[in-house]
């Protein structure tokens, strides 16, 4: 039999949202820091992982144990625990999906954690930890959980840490899938957290935006997301605002498209390469990506060719 995972943390705590969305908070029974600076970065990510029930004999081809990166909620100022905003998976892409096999657990039962956490998307590595811009943090279903952890550490760091350069845009079909809600309106009213909690399938008593997450972008709700966001008109532009997005595929690539015509480079290679920007030119749009998956298909030779304008436009090229 193939080797298993050696499992080396606790669950500790698990508040269900909905059937299958979930806050689950773990406690590795070990925690390797670095010898200076936090445990880790806010906006960064640990493996996570569970074996699968085998029973001696069986023939079942899946894998054994299966491990998937998991974005860390919780601030590196919790100390020896880590945050996670989890939802089941619905229709997965593999055999073995990670969220089916730990969806049973309960508070006490054991999982395996890699407790070196790693990743680039914080705002360290991004914009830039000086950089006095709004950060524009589009986040749909639980990709919202490294700006949690962002707007948590200086919150833990100064209860009074002012937070106006950050605006939160969470997605959700419904109102309950807002997770972290009321945290982030009283971020909101005590700290000056811009925060957006958008729903897509709202029921009629819902007053705030209504769309994807994404939809705060488009060019069509310009002068509303401008206002939403505390933006004078024309101020949704790069050198007043710098964006980060963690989500599904087609958020990235909605956000992506929907900014270029205020001037919004995009960080990734690739996409810079197929719309002919400089090298020298900052990026403004950054973003989150587990798979491999292009956000946009680059062989599309159409709309890049129309991206491509667009941007160029913005820029006065």
């Amino acid at each position: 039999m193939a080797k298993l995972l050696e499992y080396n943390a606790t669950l500790v705590a698990r508040e269900d949202l909905e059937p299958t969305l979930a806050i689950f908070r773990l406690r590795p029974d070990t925690i390797e820091r670095p010898e200076t600076g936090p445990w880790f970065v806010p906006g960064q990510y640990v493996t996570i992982g569970m074996n699968r029930e085998v029973v001696e004999g069986q023939d079942d081809p899946r894998p054994h144990s299966v491990r998937r990166p998991m974005s860390i909620a919780s601030a590196p100022e919790d100390t020896g625990e880590l945050e996670f905003y989890i939802r089941k998976v619905g229709e997965p892409e593999s055999d073995l999906p990670l969220t089916h096999v730990m969806w049973p657990i309960a508070v006490g039962d054991r999982m395996y954690c890699r407790p070196v956490p790693t990743g680039h998307f914080t705002v360290e590595h991004t914009v830039g930890a000086d950089d006095r811009r709004l950060k524009l943090c589009v986040a749909a279903g639980t990709g919202l959980a490294p700006f949690v952890s962002i707007a948590r550490s200086r919150v833990r760091r100064d209860p009074k840490a002012r937070l106006d350069d950050l605006a939160i845009v969470h997605g959700a079909s419904h109102a309950t899938g807002l997770g972290y809600r009321e945290e982030l309106e009283e971020l909101a009213r005590t700290n000056g957290l811009r925060y957006i909690p958008a729903v897509s399938r709202p029921n009629d008593d819902w007053t705030g935006w209504r769309g994807r997450a994404e939809s705060i972008c488009e060019v069509g709700r310009r002068a509303e997301a401008e206002a939403a966001l505390g933006l004078a008109p024309g101020e949704l532009r790069s050198d007043r605002v710098a964006v980060l997005i963690c989500g599904l595929n087609g958020t990235i690539a909605n956000t992506i498209t929907g900014l270029l015509d205020r001037g919004f480079v995009p960080d990734n290679r690739k996409l810079r390469r197929v719309l002919e920007v400089e090298d020298d030119r900052p990026a403004t749009v950054f973003w989150e990506q587990y798979d491999n998956t292009p956000v946009i298909d680059v062989k599309d030779e159409t709309l890049v060719a129309s991206l491509r304008r667009t941007l160029h436009t913005a820029l006065g090229k």
